[in-house]
């Protein structure tokens, strides 16, 4: 009778068994575990987070997370070695909603750094958190 079910049904049965693979497998994948903006912060006021944004030039020149590196996603596999100094440090990686942040990390983690934090929602989280953003040459805003 399951068997009969089963055939009757592959397609469905793949699609449970595939989607209830990838639900499980994001418990145990920690590569750039997301965090909101509030986790962010302690991250990076207890644990001395380094900030790391990976989004075009124009975009931090638009509005960064204060104290960040800007090194675009584009570029990460040929500035990587800017970041070796901060290997032993927590980093926090953002780009505008977490999409590039997240393959950033990715990129990272297979090159050794294994304290790596993606910032759920992106620069648009944290400002919508009302939390400090700067421009270049300029002070905080918000």
């Amino acid at each position: 009778m399951i068997i009969e079910f089963i055939q009757t049904n592959l397609m469905l049965v793949l699609l449970v068994f595939v989607s209830g693979g990838l639900f499980f497998w994001s418990f145990f994948d920690k590569t750039g575990q997301g965090i909101t903006p509030s986790e962010a912060t302690l991250l990076i006021n207890r644990d001395e987070a380094k900030v790391i944004d990976v989004r075009d030039p124009g975009e931090f020149a638009s509005g960064h997370l204060p104290d960040a590196l800007n090194i675009p996603l584009s570029e990460l596999s040929n500035r990587h070695q800017e970041l070796e100094a901060f290997k032993e440090f927590p980093l926090l990686v953002y780009c505008a909603s977490g999409g590039r942040s997240s393959r950033a990390c990715s990129d990272l983690s297979k090159r050794g750094f294994n304290k790596l934090h993606n910032l759920s929602g992106g620069v648009s989280a944290w400002k919508q958190a009302g939390l400090p953003i700067r421009k270049p040459g300029k002070g905080r805003h918000k």
